[in-house]
């Protein structure tokens, strides 16, 4: 396939070395240019283009893979010539106090991270890859039957593109779970239980299943206030994100 990613991080790079491994054709792209990744060139495999010529090679299949805070300054009509047929992923997590800032409909829940993310591209998405630590992308993909092999749960509004991109969790190594639509896509948030807990299959959907597909304002709470810890462990040890 032709796999644009729009975001040369953690996960868009670990993305890029896994599917140029398995043959794919990605093109790759940051926010200052392709001159500055010669580094990830070499390192992934794929080839360094600008947003807008990710978005134009990428025929089968978009990442969208930066900052959720820096969504709303990608160019407005990066996806207007892309066909509704390609998937668009989005890998976004929601950090307030590492990076983000405070977001009000996030804080209210009136949107799931990737409700919001959609909203600005103006475009179906599939909500994947954001609660699995990049370098298990990397490192701990198996076989299809591989005891425990890692699930990860995918979400969207369009049955036909995230079909498509279970079927890629799977090649890359993954068990591939149903996580309903983007309005249910809260429960694979940062501060849920199954956030970067890399569950089976049968697990992580007895998970999802108990959580039920509407959030409660309790659930909201609850997993605001687990992020937040979370976040301020991260700050406490010196993590920093981008």
């Amino acid at each position: 396939m032709n796999i644009g990613i729009i975001g040369a991080g953690h996960i868009g790079s670990a993305l890029a070395v896994r599917l140029t491994g398995l043959g794919h054709q990605v093109y790759i792209a940051n926010s200052r240019g392709p001159e500055t990744l010669k580094d990830v060139e070499q390192k992934t495999g794929a080839k360094a283009v600008t947003a807008e010529e990710a978005a134009q090679h990428g025929t089968d299949l978009i990442v969208v893979t930066i900052p959720l805070k820096n969504i709303p300054d990608l160019p407005k009509d990066l996806l207007a010539s892309v066909p509704q047929e390609v998937p668009i992923i989005d890998t976004s997590n929601y950090y307030p106090m590492l990076r983000d800032g405070r977001i009000e409909e996030l804080e209210t829940g009136s949107l799931t991270e990737s409700d919001w993310v959609q909203q600005h591209l103006g475009r179906p998405v599939v909500k994947v890859f954001n609660n699995i630590y990049a370098h298990h992308i990397v490192e701990k993909g198996q076989p299809a039957g591989t005891p425990d092999r890692i699930a990860l749960p995918v979400a969207s509004d369009d049955a036909a593109a995230k079909q498509k991109v279970m079927q890629l969790v799977e090649e890359l190594g993954f068990d591939a779970v149903d996580d309903g639509t983007l309005h249910e896509s809260w429960r694979q948030q940062p501060g849920t239980p199954s956030y970067g807990a890399d569950m089976p299959a049968d697990k992580l959907r007895e998970h999802l299943a108990s959580l039920g597909t509407e959030r409660t304002e309790a659930q909201h709470q609850e997993f605001l206030a687990n992020h937040a810890k979370q976040e301020q462990a991260m700050a406490d040890q010196g993590i920093k994100l981008k």
